[in-house]
């Protein structure tokens, strides 16, 4: 069973029907590792990555990864996001996220995306069709990064936050690069995957990604979360220390 959920992609193990995921979660039962989001432990995560693969990555429970579980810890950690009555924009809402969000009772959740079907509106990042201040909280997660007109995004995502507001912008980046490499002229995806990490990408952001924001009209905030835990529960959580959690806010 290990090998065969090894070799499924992260979208269809995400599919997997209700009824699974007791199964998996008893195949996977253990202590070494504890998933935030749904409080179980396990003796090991699942290998994931698109094309390096990383060990421990993968929650057999939730199908989280490293940055799912890391925005789990601070919205729980750091925010009112459980308790406060929010109003909340999700682009592109990650399955596990969407599932749990929706059920909270004091969230007002609206999902949006272009193409998913689990999402509540039909929209394009690049003109959303929602007035203006909107939402108290917006997170748009691993999206930026397949958008060419990036700062029109961003300043979409602006638009419909309220003032005082915050949400996370995750992207793939890198922590080592100063400037974010991008080539629009890179148009095939074997190409695109040799460049920017994806066959579908068409940037890899580099540190000067959140000055993009600030230039948006976004404070930001680049925090490194992960680090606040021990080494043990990094380990325990299944965390990558360097990973950023990018948090914004909107001025009163």
């Amino acid at each position: 069973m290990k090998k065969i959920l090894n070799t499924i992609p992260r979208t269809m193990l995400i599919k997997l029907s209700i009824w699974a995921r007791p199964l998996i979660y008893l195949f996977f039962k253990g202590k070494r590792f504890t998933d935030p989001i749904d409080g179980k432990s396990y003796r090991k995560f699942l290998s994931y990555g698109y094309g390096n693969s990383r060990k421990n990555a993968l929650s057999p429970g939730t199908f989280s990864l490293e940055r799912h579980r890391q925005m789990w810890l601070y919205l729980q950690n750091e925010t009112d996001f459980f308790t406060a009555n929010l109003k909340v924009l999700h682009i592109a809402p990650e399955q596990e996220f969407l599932r749990r969000f929706k059920k909270m009772k004091n969230l007002d959740y609206i999902s949006a995306d272009l193409f998913s079907p689990i999402a509540d509106v039909k929209a394009d990042i690049l003109n959303l069709p929602f007035p203006d201040e909107s939402f108290d909280v917006v997170f748009c997660n691993h999206v930026l990064e397949h958008i060419e007109d990036d700062k029109k995004a961003m300043s979409e995502l602006f638009r419909v936050m309220k003032r005082g507001g915050w949400g996370i912008f995750q992207v793939p980046m890198k922590n080592t690069l100063e400037k974010t490499y991008e080539d629009f002229s890179i148009i095939n995806p074997k190409e695109r995957q040799k460049h920017f990490g994806q066959y579908d990408h068409v940037r890899l952001y580099g540190m000067d990604y959140f000055e993009r924001l600030k230039n948006t009209g976004f404070d930001v905030e680049i925090n490194y979360y992960s680090q606040k835990f021990s080494d043990e529960e990094i380990r325990k959580y299944a965390l990558s220390k360097h990973e950023i959690l990018p948090v914004v806010f909107k001025r009163l």
